[in-house]
């Protein structure tokens, strides 16, 4: 295997695993938000703030002078605190806000509206048409999300209005979230600059809305689902992410991250107790199809997605 091509299988098994864990992640807040009394205004900036904090420290460690090169540029800087409140803070609170008025299948499909606003974004920004496999990967992962969270019958989606806005939000948060820093990617550590935007949404967040208000049942269970969303399903998933992105591309990524509602579904029935449909099991294969699908190499075409990185 060549080092493009293992790199791109590299990017893809990435961007599967952040996928699977931020399924993972957003049951648990489901769960947490059902069971112990906590809230989006409280989880998500003590989520943001702990995991932003740890992955810095990290960095500072070990290197202090490169974890904080990226404030010595005006225009890094600037990237930087968008990312940290229009892309990370943007992202994360829509999301688990549309959880707690909603639920986590729910939430989720909304917000995979994302990768085909993505490829849109893609395709005018290049000045490129799509290409085959991208369409069909779009059709096919929308499709998919759409018959698990509806089994074919959109009034089965039953919404409140804030919460259909705000996961509306949401995947306009994953955009931005996506493509927004692809320039910072290009010079430092994925991680670095997510531990960086983690730490100024997170901030932002937790001064307006002051978290401490929203006590939860703090409990041996509460704390073990807590340090999975913090470890495995912000910093770790979120890195994941970010690296696949720098490896193949935004809209690569983001469409095989599609995995994350089937990774959330499997895990409601196991934890949950909800049992599958026929529609669920055409929705995953529908969904996992698009991993394949981006897989097929394209001969004599350069890959205009990889421009996100720029």
């Amino acid at each position: 295997m060549s080092g493009n091509k293992k790199s791109m299988a590299v990017g893809m098994v990435f961007a599967a695993t952040g996928g699977i864990f931020w399924g993972i992640s957003g049951v648990c807040g489901q769960f947490l938000f059902q069971n112990k009394e906590v809230t989006a205004r409280w989880l998500v900036p003590i989520r943001l703030l702990t995991a932003g904090f740890l992955l810095l420290c990290y960095f500072l460690i070990r290197d202090r002078k490169k974890a904080m090169a990226v404030w010595k540029d005006k225009k890094n800087a600037i990237d930087l605190v968008i990312y940290g409140l229009a892309g990370l803070m943007f992202c994360q609170y829509s999301y688990f806000q549309t959880i707690e008025w909603s639920n986590a299948a729910t939430a989720t499909v909304i917000q995979y509206l994302g990768p085909a606003l993505i490829v849109v974004y893609m395709c005018i920004s290049t000045h490129r048409r799509p290409e085959r496999k991208e369409v069909v990967s779009v059709i096919l992962a929308l499709g998919g999300i759409f018959l698990i969270a509806t089994h074919g019958n959109p009034g089965s989606l039953v919404l409140s209005e804030r919460a259909l806005i705000m996961g509306l939000l949401s995947a306009v948060s994953v955009v931005i979230y996506t493509v927004q820093p692809g320039r910072l990617l290009k010079q430092f550590d994925a991680p670095l600059v997510l531990a960086w935007g983690m730490l100024i949404g997170g901030a932002v967040l937790f001064a307006i809305f002051r978290p401490w208000r929203y006590m939860p049942i703090v409990d041996e269970e509460m704390l073990l689902i807590f340090g999975y969303i913090i470890v495995l399903g912000t910093m770790v998933g979120f890195s994941l992410y970010m690296q696949s992105v720098k490896m193949i591309g935004s809209v690569k990524a983001s469409l095989i991250a599609c995995v994350e509602p089937v990774a959330s579904t499997v895990l409601t029935v196991l934890w949950m107790k909800v049992k599958f449909t026929m529609m669920d099991l055409i929705g995953f294969v529908m969904v996992i199809a698009t991993i394949f699908i981006l897989a097929i190499p394209v001969k004599n075409k350069k890959q205009g997605d990889e421009v996100a990185s720029k």
